[in-house]
């Protein structure tokens, strides 16, 4: 029996992976806004795909929260309120300031010249400014470094489930301001408390730095 049959399922996932993430990047670009309806037909002939494939990518949106299937009506781009901003940040806060409680005796220097490194990606990213999606991903890269450091499965996967809505949030962020991801020297303070010695500083920080992040995301989103 031929053992290669066993990657033919690699083929139609990695389809649906390229229609989803082409899909996330219509809305990262303002070609769909939050709030508007979506259909197959549309969205099949924008990308170019079959229906099939297609379903299978806007169903894993569903169930990231980045679109609605809302019964009788159809399908939309998420919206957000004020109050999800505001929970989201204030749960955020919370999990990555015990994410470093958890993971601050686990900072080796191999694990610190990890951070510095995912951070210059994200850097390069930025200065590159052609794929505000991969901004997006990087900067949930540099951030999951104290999830993944910490060693505690419950928490990891809290993370895991909360990115979609983080990622909505920093579409929202990076349209409000027009930029590719955050301002260059945004994580530098970030970075250089995770890796110092000082665990109340870096709470601290973490705690201004979601603060300023909402306030300023607030201010610049337009809520319906």
């Amino acid at each position: 029996m031929n053992q290669l049959t066993s990657l033919e399922p690699l083929v139609d996932e990695t389809r649906r992976g390229q229609i989803v993430r082409r899909l996330r990047e219509l809305i990262v670009k303002g070609s769909v806004e939050p709030g508007q309806k979506l259909t197959e037909t549309q969205l099949a002939e924008k990308l170019g795909v079959s229906r099939a494939p297609l379903r299978e990518a806007i169903r894993e949106l569903v169930e990231s929260g980045l679109v609605e299937s809302i019964p009788y009506k159809g399908l939309f781009v998420r919206n957000v309120t004020r109050r999800d901003l505001e929970e989201l940040y204030s749960l955020r806060t919370a999990l990555e300031q015990f994410a470093f409680r958890e993971c601050w005796e686990n900072r080796t220097e191999t694990a610190k010249q990890d951070l510095i490194r995912r951070h210059d990606a994200l850097i390069e990213e930025i200065a590159n400014g052609k794929d505000p999606q991969r901004a997006i991903e990087l900067e949930l890269v540099l951030h999951s470094w104290c999830y993944e450091l910490s060693g505690h499965k419950l928490l990891l996967k809290s993370w895991e489930q909360m990115k979609p809505n983080l990622q909505f949030y920093f579409i929202l962020h990076q349209k409000a301001h027009n930029r590719c991801g955050p301002l260059r020297e945004a994580h530098d303070i970030y970075v250089k408390s995770a890796i110092g010695d000082d665990l109340d500083a870096m709470l601290g920080h973490l705690h201004d730095h979601m603060r300023q992040g909402l306030q300023r995301t607030l201010k610049d989103v337009d809520f319906e």
